[in-house]
């Protein structure tokens, strides 16, 4: 019995570094959107970034992540996870969809960042009429 738990787990352990490795799982922890690309559905999401305007203002993480560095790294580990199991398992849409989770992330960060346009838009006080950036701006941070 000792044998098959220690099989297992070495094979667990095995193939979960071999995987982290394989996959170059330390640069997810980074803040370099190059790491983004590691995927290749994502190589066209990073192209347009390096061509965009907020290249020079903001990475991946600014945007797709919320702030905080223990809700950064959960946000990255929820949907490192997700990820990796929907592109092993071929299952994933194309065009990529954001999730509505993730949708109010990249939402709260355009507003963090040019606070001082939506104020001027929907006014300081008018929290309930808030329209949606990323609605009518979706194409912005890496356009397809």
């Amino acid at each position: 019995m000792l044998v098959v738990i220690g099989s297992a787990a070495g094979f667990a352990i095995g193939g979960g570094l071999f995987t982290f490795v394989y996959a170059k799982g330390a640069s997810y922890l980074t803040n370099d959107p190059a790491a983004c690309a590691n995927c290749h559905i994502m190589g066209g999401h990073y192209a347009a970034w390096i061509k965009s305007s907020h290249r020079a203002a903001a990475t991946c993480n600014d945007c797709h992540t919320p702030p905080g560095f223990i809700a950064k790294y959960l946000s990255k580990a929820d949907n490192g996870f997700w990820h990796s199991l929907h592109f092993t398992t071929g299952r994933f849409p194309e065009p990529l969809r954001i999730k509505p989770r993730n949708h109010d992330i990249v939402e709260r960060a355009c507003r963090k960042c040019h606070q001082p346009i939506v104020e001027a838009m929907e006014g300081p006080h008018k929290a309930g009429a808030r329209t949606s950036c990323v609605r009518c701006h979706a194409g912005v941070g890496h356009p397809l």
